[in-house]
């Protein structure tokens, strides 16, 4: 005898699984491999065909080379078995092979459940909106397969669907009461593997041409920032990133060594905001220039940068201030000062004797800076695509090409004022932002990452220059899609400026803004203002386990109370016919279910001439109040099954 997980599949149920399958997998192929989506297709359409030709299933060794060849490929593709971008892969090719074995219900099972697991791994790539509305969905199918394995083959499509819809929304409130109550903890409740941050868009630690011109070309947003009052003018929006010092002729780099001392003079009253910012899986903050009041866990380093130990790997909030006029380390070291002094032996000789030839004329600081604005100013072109640059590419950009974008002109500005003896250096970071008036918010893009130049003045310290505005003021006036022509490589989202475009993106990006702040963003610090405002100040993880216990508990018997009080109801005529035919199997009279009244009496009177008059009252009653015109009156028939007792 077999037991139900070795029972065969119902044929009708199959399609089913096909649908689970491609839901869960489906939103995948925007992540891994081309050929991996190729091959989960394949051995999907493969199944496909046999089930709708009935044919026989591969044999066991098939899939083992099947098995083999994936994990081949996968260990190939990855370096690795393990880890998510690899560990997924093999989830989705081992969903597809299921499908090829599929005999009894317990390999029906593993695909739902196989399903179900899926469906936690779309949120290690995205935690969007539609991607949410899509697990729902998917949700919802998986569900509805497990109701058709366990329906039978009588189960309609439309019921199924509504049965699963309802055990969904019966998930609803235990899933409320668990986000908000389950003790929230900073950082994943699990470790994630290695890769499960790779390939987050930002900004790098190192600086060449072209390394800057290509980020732009992404309209992610980098963070957002909600100023306490008035938000401050766009050219006054400098955020601060990694500051490179170090130059081989063409890559640009931080310092290997720092000295973690700073001096910060502010000039100004403190901007006060608060930043919101993605991941970036690097250590620095991007903090408005200059900080002046950081929260708990971050530092500044010797060269202004905002940075934190660990890198940002999720979402996080920051409350800052920062004074837009400021001096920094009017008194600085003397070995940072020749450090940022250095340049390659050899390099750029055309550069280096344009350099000499401004400070011969004129060794004031002031007047080179002067002079190299005025040459950007006359001569240079803003733009994505400049020409490619060889070994000397700082001479062949200032005397040959003179088309460039922002790391360009920070690279050479800051080449010439070392070569005038001028101590500089290049910053990385972003520039300006869109300012949402629907929810109030700056969104900083990719395509507002930026390079300027930093020189250091005797008296003054510190001070920034941004070559850029010279070539093109609208950059940092007004943004990178009015300082570029239509046509740049530029992402369609910035470059398209009709208003009703523009209205459309604010609603959008506000929308997703309330989720990654108030969904997403629901951190222990939130979830104990929501307690307090709810009359519970102090709350440690013990009392909200309790809590939830409680609710949950509460929300148990709120539905099982429910659902007794949903139950049908027996007729009360009903009710006592069953006590009536209680009565005739003590006498050892069999009541078939089928058997009318009328033939059961005719029965009794053969079988039990001495209950056949008294059975028959009971039926005459039965009838009268089940059927009759006075089917409420129950006095008769309670009386005569009591005269049968």
């Amino acid at each position: 005898m077999s037991t139900p997980a070795r029972q065969a599949l119902d044929r009708h149920a199959t399609p089913w699984l096909f649908v689970c399958a491609l839901a869960t997998t489906a939103p995948h192929v925007a992540h891994q491999g081309y050929w991996l989506s190729a091959l989960a297709g394949l051995l999907m359409l493969w199944a496909f065909h046999l089930w709708r030709k009935d044919e026989r299933l591969p044999s066991r060794w098939i899939l083992l080379l099947l098995v083999v060849a994936a994990c081949s490929g996968i260990l190939i593709e990855f370096r690795t078995l393990f880890g998510r971008d690899a560990g997924v892969a093999m989830l989705v090719v081992f969903m597809a092979m299921k499908l090829l074995e599929l005999k009894s219900r317990r390999d029906a099972m593993v695909v739902v459940v196989l399903g179900y697991f899926l469906l936690l791994t779309h949120y290690l790539y995205s935690q969007s909106i539609p991607t949410g509305l899509w697990l729902l969905f998917a949700l919802w199918l998986v569900t509805a397969t497990l109701v058709r394995l366990h329906g039978g083959p009588a189960s309609t499509t439309k019921a199924t669907l509504r049965y699963a819809a309802g055990l969904c929304l019966q998930a609803i409130p235990f899933m409320l009461v668990l986000y908000l109550l389950f003790p929230r903890i900073s950082g994943p409740l699990w470790g994630l593997p290695s890769d499960a941050h790779a390939g987050k868009t930002g900004l790098s630690d190192t600086m060449s041409p072209g390394s800057i011109s290509s980020l732009v070309q992404s309209a992610e947003i980098a963070f957002r920032a909600r100023f306490a009052e008035a938000a401050p003018p766009k050219h006054k929006l400098y955020w601060r990133g990694p500051v490179m010092e170090e130059f081989d002729g063409t890559i640009w780099r931080p310092p290997i060594s720092r000295n973690t001392a700073t001096t910060v003079e502010s000039l100004s009253s403190p901007v006060r905001y608060e930043l919101t910012l993605e991941p970036h899986n690097q250590h620095w903050i991007l903090a408005l220039d200059a900080p002046v009041q950081l929260p708990e866990g971050l530092t500044l380093n010797s060269t202004l940068a905002t940075v934190q130990r660990l890198p940002v790997t999720e979402r996080q909030r920051f409350q800052l201030a920062a004074s837009l006029d400021y001096r920094y380390n009017a008194s600085e070291d003397p070995r940072i000062l020749r450090r940022n002094l250095t340049l390659p032996r050899n390099a750029n000789p055309e550069a280096h004797a344009l350099a000499q030839r401004w400070r011969d004329s004129d060794s004031r600081p002031r007047a080179i800076i002067g002079k190299a604005l005025a040459l950007f100013a006359a001569e240079f072109t803003y733009t994505l695509q400049p020409p490619l640059l060889g070994d000397n590419g700082i001479d062949e950009f200032l005397f040959r090409s003179k088309r460039g974008f922002c790391e360009h002109y920070a690279g050479a500005f800051v080449f010439l004022m070392r070569a005038a003896g001028i101590p500089a250096r290049v910053v990385s970071g972003y520039q300006g932002g869109e300012f949402n008036p629907l929810d109030a918010y700056l969104v900083v893009r990719q395509s507002d990452a930026h390079a300027w130049a930093e020189v250091w003045l005797d008296g003054q310290g510190w001070v920034r220059v941004d070559p850029t505005a010279a070539v093109s003021p609208a950059r940092i006036e007004t943004g990178i899609a009015d300082a570029l022509p239509f046509g740049e490589p530029l992402p369609a989202l910035v470059q398209w400026r009709a208003d009703w475009l523009r209205t459309l993106r604010y609603r959008w990006e506000a929308v997703n803004n309330a989720w990654n702040q108030h969904i997403l963003g629901y951190d222990p610090q939130r979830q104990r203002e929501l307690l307090s405002r709810l009359g519970l100040p102090d709350t440690d993880w013990r009392s909200l386990a309790t809590l939830l216990g409680i609710a949950c508990s509460l929300l148990v018997a709120t539905m099982m109370a429910w659902t007794l009080y949903q139950r049908p109801r027996t007729d009360p005529a009903l009710q006592l016919w069953q006590k009536a035919l209680l009565q005739l199997a003590r006498r050892q009279v069999d009541c078939a279910p089928w058997e009318t009244p009328t033939a059961l009496a005719q029965r009794v009177r053969e079988q039990c001439p001495d209950l056949a008059e008294s059975f028959q009252n009971v039926v005459d009653a039965y009838l009268q109040a089940r059927y009759g015109k006075s089917n409420n009156d129950l006095s008769s028939l309670r009386e005569a099954v009591a005269q049968l007792r």
